[in-house]
């Protein structure tokens, strides 16, 4: 019934505008009482806090913290906002979200568009004093655009100090495609002191990072020594790649952003090995990547993941995949 409307309904908009309706309306219901978490599960402990759920929402649907709630009702065990920047941004010019429909995929290149780590710190602490039933909320922060990449690690503290005292976890980005330069902080040498810096005001809140799955294994590797090293709280992978050779509408592939969906899964499942053989068991693992159902959820799992995200997958599936998808 879902893709029958969402051939009809959201396939003919523009994917962004889509959002926007299908986000307004879940808050609004949520608002209505429409929209009510379900039965809690037994909780799974992961980052010293209890999860209700392995399945959450991944960075980029809610990225001003609007929609906590209703993503929570939807089945969601976490929710994890942003990307948010110290400073507020619009994001990269319309239009900057692209399908490929007929690989239940999506290219976007919106560019961190967010409300900035001030007005999301308030919005965070007015949820946190008015609501009692919450999911695990995480936050990501990524670089703001207007920040050269030498100021870099100072602008990830901004919002990491604004941001912490809300969060249940931290997840520095370094790994989006849309800002210019950004993925260069991936390099050890740069991320080193962007994690000091956020480690230093995150204070007992964890802290992951969050890689590209464009990373070579070497990298990857190196970068894993350095989480070591740090005693960063974990990984997630991965992002958003710019690989274009895995076939479709060749219009649609010529446009330049982040491609996410199922191809990205078997290179995500490769990610989850290496960096559990390598950290061990001490460090959290959160997969997202191309996941499409249950079953590939436990496959994260039995690769080593701990908890598992999703955004492509619910776009695609509609308000019932996430509860369809969860994996207690």
């Amino acid at each position: 019934m879902y893709r029958l409307i969402f051939n009809l309904v959201f396939k003919p908009m523009d994917p962004e505008a889509a959002h926007h309706l299908v986000a307004n309306g879940m808050i609004w219901a949520s608002k209505l009482g429409l929209l009510r978490p379900g039965t809690r599960a037994k909780p799974v402990q992961v980052l010293g806090t209890n999860f209700e759920n392995r399945l959450g929402m991944a960075a980029g649907f809610d990225k001003n913290a609007t929609m906590v709630k209703p993503l929570h009702a939807l089945g969601f065990g976490h929710v994890e906002i942003g990307t948010v920047t110290a400073v507020a941004q619009p994001g990269n010019p319309k239009p900057r979200m692209f399908r490929l429909s007929d690989q239940d995929a999506l290219i976007n290149r919106m560019g961190f568009n967010n409300d900035g780590a001030e007005v999301i710190a308030r919005r965070l602490k007015a949820l946190r004093q008015k609501s009692k039933n919450l999911p695990v909320i995480g936050v990501n922060i990524g670089k703001s655009k207007v920040t050269e990449p030498a100021a870099a690690a100072d602008d990830y503290r901004t919002s990491a100090k604004l941001l912490s005292p809300y969060a249940d976890y931290l997840v520095v980005n370094v790994s989006s495609p849309n800002t210019p330069g950004l993925r260069d902080l991936q390099q050890v040498e740069s991320l080193r002191p962007i994690l000091r810096a956020v480690l230093e005001e995150a204070g007992l809140v964890p802290v992951l990072v969050k890689l590209a799955p464009d990373l070579s294994n070497e990298d990857l590797q190196a970068i894993l020594g350095l989480v070591k090293e740090l005693g960063l709280a974990g990984v997630i992978a991965a992002n958003t790649t710019i690989r274009r050779d895995f076939g479709g509408d060749p219009k649609v592939l010529a446009e330049a952003g982040g491609l996410s969906g199922p191809m990205l899964f078997p290179r995500m499942i490769e990610m989850l090995g290496i960096i559990r053989s390598t950290l061990g068991r001490e460090f959290a693992l959160v997969a997202v990547g191309g996941i499409q159902n249950k079953q590939q959820a436990q496959q994260c799992i039995d690769s080593g993941a701990d908890l598992v995200q999703a955004y492509t997958g619910i776009v695609y599936g509609g308000p019932l995949w996430p509860r369809r998808t969860a994996i207690i």
